[in-house]
C-alpha cells in the first residue's frame, strides 16, 4: 500500500460499512487481475457491453443485465429507460423537454433518500405515495396516471417498515402495465437477491452496486431484469451520446464485475456471515464485561442497510466518560484509522464484515483502550493484499 504511504494518507480498518467514502469493498485479486488483464487491449465496448450482459444474465438467472458506473448510475439509466422505451428521438430530449412523455416516477414518501436525485436528473417527476407512518394499497392506486413511468422501490429493512411489500407494488403496478424498478445497492449478501427480486417477487428491474456486497470495482453497478427495459438502458447509456454519456463505464470494471459475480456465486456466503456474526458477538461479550458506567452494548443482526450482517451497537448515555463522537474521534487517532457507523444521536455501530486478516485484534484492541483508558498492545498485521500468497 505504498503508495497510499507517499501521498500522505492513513489506512483505514473499516468496521463501518461498504461506504463509498470509504473506498467501498476490497476485491480479490484476482477480480483485480482481471482488470490489469482487459485493460490491455482494446474492445468494441458495445459488443462487449452484450456478451457481457448474456453471461450474467445466465448466471444471475435474469432475462438480461448491464453493466454500469455505479447504482446511482443505475437509478438514472433505468429512469431514462422507463422514459423513453427504445425511443431514440425521445432519448435525444432528456432531460431538458420530456413534454409528451411519461415523466412520473412514484416513490413511497418514507424512502426518500439522498440517492433519488439520480431518478431527478433525468427530468423525471417524483410523486410520493404515503407518509411517514402508513402507506395503503390505495395510496399507490391513487397516484397512477397517464404519466406514470415507472415505480421505484428502494430496497431494505430500514426502508420498508411503513411502505407497502414490494409483492403488492408489483401486484397493483402490473395491473396498469407500470414497470417496478428496485434499488438494491447494498442488498449483497444474501446472493439469492440477484434473482429474488426479479424471478421470484417479479420487479422489472434491480439494481445492484458492483462496489458493495458483490466486491467487485467500486464504480460498477449492476442493472438485472426485463430484456426490453435492458435494451432501452443500453441504448441510453455509454457509449452514445445521451443522457448516459458521461456516465461511462470502461472496458476494465465491466470484466471486473463480471468476474466477480462469477466469484459470488462460487463462494460459501453463509459461512462467511457466520464467521462476522461470531466475530461481533465475541466482540460483544468482550466490551460488555469491561464498559464503564452510562456504556451500553447490544447486538443488531442486520446491517447498515438492512442485510443480514451482525453489528455490535454501543450506546453512550449521560452518565459515560465520554461522548458518541469522542468516542469516533477517539478511534480515528494511531497509526491505523478505525471507522464505525452513526448510529442515532448517541450511538455508534461496528461490523467485522470488511475486516482484513489481523484487523480484528486491533479494532478490539482499540475499542478496550478508548472504554478503559489503558493501553493496549498488538501487532500490526501485514500490509499484503488480501489472500495473497
Amino acid at each position: 500500500m505504498d503508495i497510499y504511504q507517499r501521498l500522505g494518507l492513513k489506512l483505514i480498518i473499516n468496521c463501518a460499512a461498504t461506504y463509498t467514502r470509504l473506498g467501498g469493498s476490497i476485491m480479490e485479486p484476482h477480480v483485480a487481475q482481471a482488470m490489469a488483464d482487459a485493460a490491455g487491449c482494446f474492445i468494441d465496448l458495445s459488443q462487449l457491453q452484450a456478451a457481457v450482459g448474456n453471461r450474467l444474465a445466465e448466471i444471475t438467472q435474469n432475462e438480461a443485465a448491464y453493466v454500469c458506473n455505479g447504482a446511482a448510475a443505475g437509478l438514472a439509466l433505468a429512469t431514462a429507460a422507463c422514459i423513453t422505451g427504445d425511443d431514440i428521438s425521445a432519448m435525444m430530449r432528456l432531460p431538458a423537454d420530456l413534454s409528451g412523455l411519461k415523466d412520473e416516477i412514484i416513490i413511497h414518501r418514507a424512502q426518500r433518500n439522498y440517492y433519488d436525485f439520480a431518478i431527478r436528473q433525468t427530468g423525471a417527476r417524483l410523486i410520493e405515495i404515503g407518509h411517514a407512518m402508513e402507506t395503503t394499497p390505495l395510496d399507490l392506486e391513487s397516484a397512477f396516471s397517464d404519466r406514470t413511468a415507472a415505480v421505484f422501490y428502494f430496497a431494505g429493512k430500514h426502508l420498508n417498515l411503513k411502505t407497502l411489500p414490494l409483492a403488492t407494488v408489483v401486484e397493483l403496478a402490473r395491473a396498469r402495465g407500470v414497470p417496478v424498478v428496485v434499488d438494491a445497492a447494498a442488498q449483497i449478501p444474501p446472493v439469492s437477491n440477484l434473482w429474488h427480486f426479479t424471478k421470484e417477487v417479479g420487479a422489472d428491474l434491480v439494481i445492484f452496486s458492483g462496489g458493495k456486497g458483490i466486491r467487485g470495482p467500486q464504480n460498477s453497478g449492476l442493472i438485472l431484469g426485463r430484456a426490453d427495459l435492458i435494451h432501452a438502458v443500453s441504448l441510453n447509456g455509454p457509449p452514445v451520446q445521451r443522457i448516459g454519456r458521461p456516465m461511462k463505464v470502461a472496458k476494465e470494471p465491466i470484466i471486473g464485475l463480471l468476474v466477480a459475480v462469477e466469484t459470488l456465486l462460487q463462494e460459501d456466503v453463509e459461512t462467511k456471515i457466520a464467521g462476522w456474526t461470531a466475530r461481533a458477538k465475541g466482540w460483544y461479550e468482550t466490551w460488555r464485561a469491561l464498559a464503564p458506567a452510562g456504556i451500553e452494548l447490544a447486538i443488531d443482526p442486520w446491517g447498515e442497510a438492512g442485510q443480514p450482517i451482525a453489528r455490535v451497537i454501543i450506546h453512550f448515555g449521560p452518565a459515560a466518560p465520554l461522548d458518541r463522537d469522542g468516542f469516533i474521534d477517539a478511534l480515528r487517532t494511531g497509526e491505523r484509522q478505525i471507522e464505525v457507523v452513526v448510529h442515532g444521536e448517541h450511538s455508534v455501530a461496528l461490523s467485522a464484515e470488511l475486516l482484513q486478516p489481523g484487523e480484528a485484534e486491533i479494532a478490539d484492541a482499540r475499542v478496550r483502550e478508548v472504554l478503559t483508558g489503558a493501553s493496549i498492545s498488538v501487532r500490526e498485521p501485514s500490509l499484503a493484499p488480501a489472500n495473497a500468497d
